[in-house]
């Protein structure tokens, strides 16, 4: 919507204001070629200033650009002096740690966020190149360290960055320690980083300490005991990183761990924040793992898996039929792995999040295992159950495993590769596959056929008024089954919940993308060892599942 004249003056007086404090002359030049557009850059100049990005639980994210609803020089400034006064006002002691990945601005937000802590009198500490989310987390722990912070847009588009908190033991206690923070601490910050006064203000000090390739090798030590010793090795692997940061710490892991290094896609292999082969830099986007698949078939790959750019997450594809190939689903893999995990013997408490698959809590309660449900993410998942039990597991529907809560304390891609491959080459070693293991689970469990509707949106009060439409108009019933459970989660989480006997929907807007998603599961029993019928049938309403939730909210 155009900015009528008087909107324009007043946009322009906050600009000129703006880049009066800016301290990248890069992109005062980008501001002012904007204002000098005016008025056909005024769409452009109102998105710019319509507010500031907001600090939430997911830290910051957003575009590349000028103006303080965007990334910059700026807005990072004015964040790392906010973060590090509160972290003073909490009393916290001890370093910042501070990671990056390889994408445009990176290294600049993270070299500049390690000069607010020095100037506040505060040691930093910056890992010595490019390295994937789970480092850092690794290191918040391993340091002692008061907060971390990760310079990441994780699996966004190239033209995004982002800006992610963790907390170390003294502030984020025992469940929190080296996760990324949780309400009331993000409110607290994002108070903190408001109160910051005028940018020219803060006082900058050194660049922080570099640390060494020992940590890098530490996490890596520490990630292979993740697995057995004594288990086959035996497994033949085509890996991408999608141009992120993983490559060089996950082939190390691998090979460190006694597999095989890890044949790589050349044409993704190296960091690059463009992502020139991809049109979205997510393995779970169309076409995202093609070059992977064709490595693997060149290579006669056992199995084949992805990261996301900061190798947090993991994707894994297997053989389906003598020549194609399948993306498991993360509700497959995450039960892959806590099956696997129960299989060693492995107890204490599994949890997930309300948007997964109900599978593992029906394994949980047929093993007598400890089982939690968490809102989405990884920072509900790594505090499930309050400390009743320790967590040894969480997973996430969207590709996110967190296999050894000691060592990292948050999704990890690099622990969850190297374990997939445990497994895969364990069942490689019996002439079996995962595929058949996940026949076994169905033939136990029922098969539990998971699948999202996701709809990106341009203008955001789209979700909302689908949203509000499902809320007045809820289904009553779902494949012809009446609806029998309704939950609303407002005001703790805007997500609605509909259960029936065998399916269940979970609808809400994404915390990191302009998407409104709805999670979708249908659960069919398994008749005479008949698995692929069952299959086929979940299949088959899952897809009208899918087509009535998608009438009801009207998208």
């Amino acid at each position: 919507m155009a900015a009528d004249t008087t909107d324009i003056d007043d946009i322009r007086e906050q600009a000129r204001r703006w880049l009066a404090d800016d301290p990248d002359p890069v992109s005062r030049d980008e501001l002012t070629a904007v204002l000098d557009r005016l008025p056909t850059s005024a769409s452009d100049l109102a998105d710019r200033f319509a507010g500031p990005l907001t600090f939430g639980t997911a830290g910051l994210r957003g575009p590349l650009r000028a103006g303080p609803n965007g990334m910059n020089l700026a807005v990072v400034t004015q964040a790392a002096a906010g973060l590090v006064g509160w972290l003073a006002a909490q009393g916290g002691t001890g370093p910042l740690v501070i990671g990056y990945d390889a994408r445009h601005g990176s290294r600049q937000f993270a070299e500049r966020t390690a000069q607010v802590a020095t100037g506040a009198g505060r040691p930093a500490l910056l890992l010595p190149r490019p390295l994937p989310t789970p480092v850092l987390a690794y290191a918040v722990r391993q340091l002692g360290a008061v907060a971390g912070v990760m310079v990441t847009a994780s699996h966004n588009p190239p033209q995004d960055n982002g800006y992610k908190v963790y907390l170390g033991a003294e502030l984020g206690g025992e469940l929190g320690a080296g996760a990324q923070i949780v309400p009331p601490a993000d409110a607290g910050i994002e108070a903190a980083i408001r109160a910051v006064g005028p940018l020219t203000e803060v006082p900058l000090g050194r660049p922080g300490d570099v640390l060494g390739d020992d940590l890098v090798a530490s996490y890596v030590e520490r990630a292979t005991a993740v697995i057995a010793p004594d288990g086959s090795r035996d497994l033949t692997v085509a890996y991408t990183p999608l141009h992120g940061v993983g490559a060089a710490v996950l082939t190390a892991a691998f090979a460190r761990a006694g597999f095989p290094v890890p044949g790589v896609v050349p044409e993704q292999a190296e960091p690059d924040p463009e992502f020139p082969t991809v049109s979205f830099p997510n393995p779970e986007e169309p076409g995202a793992v093609d070059l992977l698949i064709a490595l693997a078939n060149s290579t006669g790959a056992d199995l084949a898996i992805a990261n996301d750019p900061d190798a947090d997450r993991c994707a894994v594809v297997v053989r389906d039929g003598d020549t194609g190939w399948r993306m498991l689903r993360g509700d497959e893999v995450g039960a892959l792995l806590a099956d696997h995990l129960m299989r060693r013997g492995v107890t204490g408490l599994y949890a997930t999040t309300i948007v997964s698959s109900s599978l593992l809590r029906a394994m949980c309660a047929a093993r007598g295992l400890a089982y939690d449900e968490t809102l989405t993410g990884f920072k509900w998942i790594v505090r499930a159950g309050g400390g009743s039990a320790p967590l040894v597991y969480g997973y996430e529907e969207a590709l996110g495993y967190c296999v050894a809560p000691d060592h990292v304390r948050d999704k990890d891609g690099i622990t969850a590769a190297l374990t997939v491959a445990e497994l895969a080459a364990g069942l490689k070693a019996q002439g079996r596959t995962l595929t058949d293991r996940l026949d076994e689970l169905a033939a136990e469990f029922g098969v539990h056929h998971t699948d999202q509707l996701s709809v990106r949106v341009d203008d955001l009060r789209e979700i909302a008024e689908a949203m509000a439409r499902i809320r007045a108009a809820t289904p009553t019933t779902l494949l012809g089954d009446p609806v029998d459970s309704t939950q609303d989660l407002l005001p703790e989480a805007d997500v609605v919940i509909l259960r029936t006997g065998a399916a269940r929907v979970v609808i809400r807007p994404s915390g990191t993308e302009p998407k409104l998603k709805a999670y979708l599961e249908v659960v069919e029993p398994v008749v005479d060892g008949d698995v692929q019928t069952a299959r086929s049938r979940a299949a088959s309403a899952v897809t009208a599942l899918r087509a009535e939730v998608s009438a009801a909210l009207g998208i």
